[in-house]
């Protein structure tokens, strides 16, 4: 099956080539855009989604043999995350080959959280398809690096810490707001936007209102413990 120059180049920065390209194609699909004979990614994703689960939990298995269950848990609650696969869509510029509806485009899909983490595990259950549990999962341990090295630093619940965080400074708790929300009812799409009483804001979006939440105290607490945001300290 011959595939478009764009197609090759993101087999390129994924480093799989594909045997069946047309399990790429379909990963690459959008329910937007979908239809009986262009068959969406949503499949591929639920696989993928088990696939990324346990090469994570192995390998924090391996990597931490003295570590409890309570430790392990939320080290790969991190390392799975929609936030965390969208980050690693955004790395290989997955999003440049979304296949997108007209509203999803326009909407800017391209660059939605809850799109990106869902194509990610797609991809990961077509090299999977493609090649087998080895080399995906190599794959994934490979696109995920450096992660699962320092995932204690992420394992934290940061709504939890940013209250501590607000609660240490005598600050109210952090007040969270739904901004927006697009999509179809099946696949709903959130903005959420987090305040301090001191005036500090972020947003995020996500598939669901605690993950856009915990996106958005994570990303406070990034600027705020910052080395130009370690304000209050």
């Amino acid at each position: 099956m011959k595939v478009s120059a764009d197609i090759s180049a993101f087999m390129e920065r994924l480093g799989h080539g594909f045997a069946r390209p047309e399990l790429l194609l379909r990963a690459l699909t959008h329910s937007s855009i979908g239809s009986a004979t262009r068959p969406d990614n949503q499949r591929l994703e639920f696989l993928g989604d088990r696939v990324l689960g346990l090469s994570m939990a192995e390998a924090l298995f391996k990597a931490d043999r003295a570590a409890s269950e309570g430790q392990l848990a939320p080290r790969f609650n991190a390392l799975v995350r929609k936030e965390t696969c969208a980050a690693v869509a955004r790395e290989i510029d997955l999003g440049a080959v979304l296949k997108l509806g007209r509203s999803e485009m326009m909407s800017g899909g391209r660059r939605k959280e809850a799109l990106l983490g869902d194509a990610m595990e797609a991809v990961i259950a077509a090299v999977y398809l493609d090649a087998g549990f080895e080399t995906a999962r190599a794959l994934v341990l490979r696109l995920w690096g450096s992660r699962i090295d320092h995932v204690e630093e992420d394992a934290r619940d940061p709504k939890t810490a940013l209250q501590e965080w607000a609660q240490a400074r005598g600050l109210p708790p952090p007040a969270y707001d739904t901004i927006d929300r697009s999509g179809p009812d099946h696949a709903p799409v959130f903005t959420i936007e987090v305040r301090l009483a001191s005036g500090e804001t972020e947003r995020a979006e996500a598939g669901a209102k605690r993950q856009a939440e915990q996106g958005a105290a994570r990303a406070l607490l990034r600027r705020l413990e910052g080395p130009d945001g370690a304000k209050g300290a």
